[in-house]
C-alpha cells in the first residue's frame, strides 16, 4: 500500500487526498519510508526533512478537514538544493554553502508552503548548478534508477531521479542550460522550462541571471501545469519577473492539436545525434502528425553558435554572481594571513574544478581587452539565435526535437573532456539564450533499457501550447507510465 501510494501522479495522489482515501500523514509515511529504503543507492536526496516534513503533513491533514484544500495541500515534493528555504539548509551541492541555512524562503518554496505542500527534503545537483551530470556535486554523484552505472543528467539530476524512482511525488529544479529538460530525458520524466520571467527567481541562488529559470519535474504533464500553475506570476521581489497574467494551465490540456503546425529543426537532427534517439524523435514527430498537427521542416541557423555563446555568457555572470562567496560575509571562511590570503584559500577550498573552471572562463572573457571580442560577440550571437526562434514562430505553433544528442552516458563518462560535456546541450541551451518555455516529455527508450525524451518547444508565453501540446502526445502514449526496475 505504501509503495502503491508513492507511485501515484501528482494529480491523482491530489484526488485521493481531496477525497479523504488517504491522509497527508499516511503519504508522507510512506514516502519517508521509500526514501530510507531506497536512495542509499540513488543519492537523490542532500537532506531529508522527516520532522518539518511531518509537521506540514499534520498542517495539512487539518487543511483538509477543514475543507479548506486545494490541489497541492498534502503533496510531498522534493526541491533542487539551490533553492532557498527558511531554517533549513541550502548547499548548492557545493562545500561553499555545506552549512549555510538560509532566513528565508524562495518565493516559488513560499508559494508552495503557503498551498499546502510537503517538503521531503532537497536533492541534489551539479554544484552551483554547473554539469549536466550531477557528477561535479561536493557530495558525490546521484544515479540513475534506470541503470544505476549511469547518470541522471544534470545539472537537476537529484530532482529528476527522485521523480522517476517515485522518492518524491514531483520536484522543483532550476534551467539554465537544459538542467530541468536533461535530466527529464535521461530519467523518463516530464520537465517543463517555463518562459523565462514566468517564474519568480528570488531565493533561487544565481548562476547566470539572465539564463536561470525554475521550473517543475514530475510523472505526467497535467501534474506540471499544475505546479506550474501555482508558482508562476508577477513576484516584486525580481526585477525579471513578468507581470503578464497567469493563465489556467491545466485548462489547455483537454485541446487537441489537430491543425496545430509543429516545426522541426533540420539541424536537431543531423549528424552527432545517436541514431536510436533520432528513431525515437521520427516516431513522436508521426504520432503528433496522427493526432492531426502538421509538419514543417524549419531551419535554426545559428545552432552551432550556441553552445559556444552560452559559456561565454552563462561564466561571465557566474564569475560576477559567485563573487559574493569571499568568506567574509556567510559560506565556508578559510583563514590567512590577511584578507587577499582568506579569499584566496576559502574560494580554492570552497568551490570545486568545474566551478573554478567556469569562474575563470567568466573573468577572463569580461577582462579588459577581451570584453568586446568574447563576451559582447556571444550577445550579438544570442541575439541572432533569438531571431531565429522569431522566424520559426511566424509560421508554426511549436517546435520539436531530441532533448540530447543520446540517452544517458555513464558516470565519470565525459569527466575528463569538459568539451563533450557541454556538447550534450546543444539542443536545450538556445531555449534560454532566447528565453522561451520548452518541456521535455518521454517518447521511448534505447535498446539498453535508457529513456529518450522529446523536446517541445514554444514562443515567449507560449507555455500553454507547449503543455497542450505535450499533453497530447502523453494521452497518445504510454512511455510515461514506465518504472525503473527498482
Amino acid at each position: 500500500m505504501s509503495d502503491e501510494l508513492c507511485r501515484l501522479s501528482l494529480t491523482d495522489l491530489s484526488r485521493r487526498l481531496q477525497a479523504g482515501e488517504v491522509s497527508p500523514m499516511e503519504v508522507t509515511e510512506a514516502f519517508l519510508s521509500r526514501i530510507e529504503r531506497l536512495d542509499g543507492s540513488l543519492r537523490a536526496y542532500l537532506t531529508v526533512d522527516a520532522r518539518g516534513a511531518r509537521e506540514q503533513a499534520r498542517a495539512a491533514q487539518a487543511r483538509l478537514a477543514r475543507g479548506e484544500g486545494g490541489p497541492l495541500t498534502g503533496i510531498p515534493l522534493a526541491l533542487k538544493d539551490i533553492l532557498a528555504t527558511r531554517g533549513l539548509r541550502t548547499t548548492c551541492a557545493s562545500q561553499m554553502l555545506a552549512a549555510f541555512v538560509p532566513p528565508y524562503d524562495a518565493t516559488v518554496v513560499a508559494r508552495l508552503r503557503e498551498a499546502g505542500a510537503v517538503f521531503l527534503g532537497k536533492v541534489n545537483l551539479d554544484e552551483f548548478a554547473m554539469g549536466s551530470s550531477t557528477e561535479t556535486s561536493a557530495f558525490g554523484p546521484t544515479h540513475n534508477p534506470w541503470q544505476r552505472d549511469c547518470t541522471p543528467g544534470g545539472s537537476s539530476g537529484g530532482s529528476a531521479a527522485a521523480v522517476a524512482a517515485d522518492l518524491c511525488t514531483a520536484s522543483l529544479g532550476s534551467d539554465t542550460g537544459g538542467s530541468i529538460r536533461q535530466p527529464a530525458s535521461h530519467c523518463g520524466v516530464v520537465g517543463l522550462k517555463p518562459t523565462y520571467g514566468r517564474v519568480s527567481r528570488f531565493g533561487l541562488i544565481a548562476y547566470a541571471s539572465s539564463l536561470d529559470q525554475i521550473g517543475p519535474l514530475t510523472k505526467e504533464v497535467r501534474d506540471a501545469a499544475l505546479l506550474l500553475s501555482a508558482i508562476a506570476g508577477h513576484d516584486p521581489k525580481d526585477s525579471t519577473s513578468l507581470r503578464a497574467p497567469v493563465p489556467d494551465y491545466p485548462a489547455a490540456l483537454g485541446r487537441e492539436i489537430a491543425g496545430l503546425t509543429v516545426g522541426v529543426p533540420r539541424e536537431y537532427l543531423g549528424e552527432g545525434v545517436d541514431p536510436e534517439v533520432q528513431e525515437a524523435v521520427r516516431r513522436a514527430l508521426a504520432t503528433l502528425e496522427g493526432l492531426g498537427a502538421r509538419l514543417a521542416e524549419v531551419s535554426l541557423p545559428h545552432t552551432e553558435y550556441a553552445v559556444a555563446a552560452y559559456y561565454l555568457i552563462a561564466t561571465a555572470e557566474a564569475s560576477s554572481n559567485l563573487a559574493r562567496y569571499d568568506g567574509v560575509k556567510y559560506g565556508l571562511r578559510v583563514a590567512g594571513k590577511n584578507l587577499l590570503e582568506t579569499y584566496l584559500r576559502t574560494r580554492t577550498q570552497g568551490f570545486g574544478p568545474e566551478v573554478r573552471r567556469r569562474i575563470m572562463l567568466g573573468t577572463y572573457a569580461l577582462s579588459a581587452g577581451y570584453y568586446e571580442a568574447y563576451y559582447r560577440k556571444a550577445s550579438q550571437v544570442r541575439a541572432l539565435i533569438r531571431r531565429d526562434f522569431d522566424a520559426a514562430f511566424a509560421t508554426c505553433d511549436v517546435l520539436a526535437g531530441p532533448v540530447a544528442p543520446t540517452p544517458a552516458f555513464r558516470l565519470g563518462e565525459k569527466l575528463a573532456d569538459p568539451l563533450t560535456m557541454y556538447l550534450s546541450d546543444i539542443f536545450t541551451i538556445p531555449v534560454n539564450l532566447a528565453g522561451l518555455p520548452a518541456i521535455s516529455v518521454p517518447c521511448g527508450f534505447s535498446r539498453a533499457g535508457l529513456p529518450i525524451g522529446l523536446q517541445i518547444l514554444g514562443p515567449p508565453l507560449g507555455d500553454e501550447v507547449v503543455l497542450q501540446t505535450a499533453y497530447a502526445f502523453e494521452q497518445a502514449t504510454d512511455f510515461h507510465r514506465h518504472k525503473p526496475p527498482l
